[in-house]
């Protein structure tokens, strides 16, 4: 019979077949190694992301409402980082951050929309 090992300190494991950590410390310590690296870039695009989506959603409590560019800028709103895309039949395009969408308007004024449940 071969012998099931901590997957992160090597240890011999007791206990049950499908046990793959000798303790909860190994068990942390191997998934935080595991999420390491190249998800520090991830991490920094979702803080990015997530504040962007609380600026979105905090200037705009009526689901519907209109800004200026200089009140996002100085909110700290990044243009570079959104979620997707909408574009409408009249050829309007809406830069949404999950649910929170805006789209540019004239004169450095923008439309901020949030999108239906479904």
């Amino acid at each position: 019979m071969e012998i099931r090992t901590c997957l992160e300190c090597g240890e011999p494991l007791k206990g049950r077949a499908d046990q793959k950590f000798c303790n909860d410390l190994c068990r942390n310590s191997y998934n935080n190694k595991k999420l390491s690296g190249s998800t520090n870039f991830m991490r920094k695009i979702n803080r990015v992301l997530k504040k962007n989506h609380s600026i979105l959603e905090e200037l705009n409590t009526e689901e519907k409402t209109t800004t200026f560019r200089s009140i996002l800028e100085k909110l700290g709103f990044n243009f570079n980082y959104y979620t997707n895309i909408y574009t409408t039949k009249t050829g309007r395009e809406y830069f949404f951050v999950y649910d929170q969408g805006y789209s540019e308007l004239e004169n450095n004024k923008f439309m901020l929309v949030k999108k239906e449940n479904g």
